[in-house]
């Protein structure tokens, strides 16, 4: 195929190059992908801004929307903000805006919004022509030295305007507000922090950098959300996250139970974790209470019904009564005062949103201009690094304004003392300027000052009034160059601004942090024997008790006994998995399945096969012993309880290949101590079950037989040494016949794992072995 080419103009200004159309794709791609990472998705550590957020702020600055000005329409920064710096939609300016103005998203909120900004529920803000706007006190922060020198100005995308590259933070508002935003190839996702707390783990580095992370984590802990709520995860998976940059914490809702009339209480939820509305947490009980039928499904799954069964049992109502005076209550009524209340929150908390996982990813764009996922000292060395430059660059040009008003000064005060013969200069001079520098050996820059000035800044107190703003420029100028020559007392400057913001802005934790354990609701069963009845297709019931006449099941059309398990309702029921699921094991608690004299539940309803099906099961405690065997010929011991799984999907545990069948798994015994196989040639071995490997984790186990090409294991038992076996299978004219093997004639055929065996001496094709 002809190589597809297109002449592109390269940079450098070459007439053309011929490229191919994956470079170019690769290039244009490239290039998107660094403008929606550097331009668009993800903040910078610096001033912990995205692009639009930033031109928001320094727009608003601009207009001179400060905390004391009069808000205006938020149509109008918006359009501020497009027209001069933002070269993108309305909408996605002003859901910016929108964000940063919000209490509930941000921790500490940059813009003061008037009217409708919606709400925690997920109600959208009104239009922008009905909100207005201005800046929050706090926004200081960032704006208050964008015109001192502290950071570069780049042209608009027109070239017609200059804005700032960077706000000159004066705290890391990258950990104080989080964000989170979603690149090409990468993500972020950054929780807020306190002001305090970030403020003591900021100045603890100043005075140690190479300060380890547990120190660090002393003054900050976690987060600290807006919506308060309490983080049940230990502190190691919190020095995880911030050591990594990456992770996820456990957040729960925090609540108070309020005492009522003749004993009866309530639970009222005030504080919810992030990203979780009490709209979000009424939908999820009204699923528990009235659930949906699942796609392909005919009827509520048994888990559903249980499910329901268990919240009504408990809950009575629940009411939104969240408002003005309450930014969130959430009020739940027991069934009855003798509900228990831990009972009762376990019920809340293990199947809605009231606890939840909250995901933590810190990406964030470095000083170099590299986006990249960073723990969290990582990022305060950074803005350390980006604040020191800031304040070494303020104080750089406030010292050249202090020398440029000191020179100033010096020449008025020339002039003052010699004010006869500059009048007489200018008086007389056809060119008054270059006459002044060269009498009293002026700067062109106080000659034209001197030129400017008014005649009663030449009256006597004036004099007195140059000397003491020289005394004090002179005393400015020396702490300047002081400050410049040391990086120490830059340092200190650092942390005093920073202890004086924190003092002027800081407030206290929001989220209480107290490890608990996951709250889980688990069914309680109570411990009695039982009797697991499994059919032919796999229906699944329980009988009560044990010693059942299995002459006495009764079974759908069609359907028959497979077998009958006694165990105790508290065991699990194991499920063996053919086909698309081939060497799955899939875990049924006992107790979920119907009792009565039904034909009980298909076991198919409670696992997911995806598209497989099921070949054995058993039902037994966890300690059980099994013996598993293919017909391959190989095998391997396990307990019950290795075969456990809460996944629905179950586990892969029995390594199988296409065209292998699983035996029926085998439930040993005390006394049995010796495993007799049988193939479909008739060879026929015993040997000792300490033979086998114990494989707790599943696998493919050992040869328990040799077997010829097109030859397979019809069945694996084991025995004890008092045992006789049952040899089955079908004689001529298809007839049933049995041979009885003796312990004796067993202890004859006794040899090592591995042996061929010999032939059963029998005149019929043995099928099966069994005890008698």
């Amino acid at each position: 195929m002809e190589q597809l080419t297109l002449d592109a103009t390269p940079p450098s200004g070459d007439d053309s190059e011929t490229i191919t159309l994956g470079l170019y794709a690769e290039r244009a791609y490239l290039d998107y992908a660094i403008s929606v990472v550097k331009g668009r998705a993800l903040p910078e550590c610096a001033d912990g801004q995205k692009p639009v957020q930033r031109r928001i702020l320094y727009a608003m600055n601009e207009m001179g929307l400060g905390n004391n000005a009069k808000p205006v329409k938020s149509a109008r920064v918006v359009g501020d903000v497009l027209g001069k710096y933002h070269p993108h939609g309305d909408q996605a300016a002003y859901d910016a805006l929108v964000r940063m103005a919000q209490n509930f998203t941000l921790r500490y909120p940059l813009i003061d919004g008037q009217g409708n900004f919606g709400s925690r529920d997920g109600d959208g803000a009104a239009a922008m022509r009905y909100t207005e706007a201005r800046l929050t006190p706090i926004a200081k922060l960032l704006l208050d030295e964008v015109d001192m020198g502290t950071v570069d100005f780049v042209p608009n995308y027109d070239g017609s305007f200059q804005e700032p590259k960077l706000l000159p933070a004066r705290l890391p508002f990258v950990l104080l507000n989080g964000a989170s935003g979603i690149a090409v190839g990468m993500a972020t996702d950054i929780p807020p922090h306190n002001i305090r707390e970030v403020a003591a783990a900021t100045i603890h580095l100043i005075k140690h950098p190479n300060a380890d992370l547990d120190t660090v984590m002393g003054y900050l802990p976690a987060p600290d959300f807006p919506g308060g709520a309490q983080i049940i995860s230990p502190a190691s998976a919190m020095k995880e996250i911030y050591a990594g940059g990456r992770g996820s914490i456990k957040v729960r809702a925090r609540w108070t139970i309020e005492e009522m009339a003749r004993g009866q209480w309530q639970l009222v939820v005030k504080e919810l974790p992030p990203n979780t509305s009490t709209a979000k947490v009424l939908e999820e009980i009204e699923e528990l209470t009235n659930p949906k039928v699942k796609a392909g499904k005919k009827g509520l799954s048994t888990e559903q019904q249980n499910l329901k069964a268990q919240v009504l049992a408990m809950l009575d109502a629940v009411r939104d009564e969240s408002g003005k005076e309450n930014a969130v209550r959430l009020v739940f009524e027991p069934k009855s005062r003798n509900v228990s209340v831990e009972e009762f929150s376990n019920l809340l908390l293990s199947h809605t949103s009231l606890e939840t996982n909250t995901s933590i990813n810190l990406v964030s764009i470095d000083n170099a201009g590299r986006p990249g996922q960073r723990g969290l000292i990582p990022m305060l060395l950074d803005w350390i690094e980006f604040r020191k430059v800031c304040v070494t660059r303020r104080s750089q040009h406030r010292l050249a304004q202090v020398n440029d008003r000191i020179h100033v000064l010096e020449g008025r005060l020339i002039a003052w003392l010699n004010i006869d013969e500059v009048i007489k200069v200018i008086r007389e001079s056809d060119e008054p300027k270059p006459a002044l520098i060269e009498a009293f050996r002026l700067s062109d820059r106080q000659a034209e000052d001197i030129l400017e000035i008014r005649l009663r800044q030449l009256a006597r107190l004036e004099k007195i009034k140059i000397e003491q703003e020289l005394a004090k420029l002179a005393e400015e100028k020396a702490d300047l160059e002081a400050l410049l020559a040391d990086e120490g007392k830059l340092k200190t400057r650092i942390i005093g601004e920073i202890r004086k913001d924190t003092d002027t802005y800081g407030d206290d934790r929001r989220t209480l942090i107290e490890e608990a354990v996951k709250a889980s609701m688990e069914v309680k069963v109570v411990d009695e024997p039982t009797t697991v009845i499994v059919s032919q297709k796999f229906w699944i019931r329980n009988r009560q008790g044990h010693g059942h006449d299995a002459a006495q099941f009764s079974f759908k059309v069609g359907d028959g006994l497979y077998s009958a398990f006694e165990c105790q309702t508290t065991d699990n029921t194991y499920l063996f998995g053919a086909g698309n699921a081939l060497g799955k094991v899939f875990s049924v608690p006992v107790s979920a399945w119907p009792g009565g004299r039904g034909d009980g539940i298909p076991a198919q309803s409670l696992v997911e096969l995806n598209g497989g099906s099921l070949s054995h099961a058993l039902a037994a405690p966890a300690t059980q012993p099994v013996l598993l065997a293919c017909s391959a010929a190989y095998g391997f011991l396990a307990n019950a309880g290795n075969m456990e799984s809460r996944m629905k999907a179950g586990k892969q545990f029995i390594s199988l290949n296409p065209g292998e069948v699983l035996l029926p798994p085998v439930l040993l015994q005390p006394s049995d101590d010796r495993v007799a196989v049988l193939a479909e040639s008739g060879r026929f071995h015993v040997f000792m079950l300490e033979e086998i490997k114990q494989l707790g984790g599943g696998g493919r186990g050992v040869q328990l037989l040799p077997l010829e090409e097109k030859d397979s294991l019809i069945a694996a038992i084991a025995f004890g040494p008092a045992d006789s076996l049952v040899v089955s299978g079908l004689g001529r004219g298809g007839k049933e016949r049995d041979e009885i093997l003796k312990p004796a004639a067993l202890l004859e055929r006794l040899g090592k794992r591995g042996r061929k065996g010999k032939e059963l001496d029998i005149k019929f094709k043995p099928s099966a072995i069994k005890k008698t």
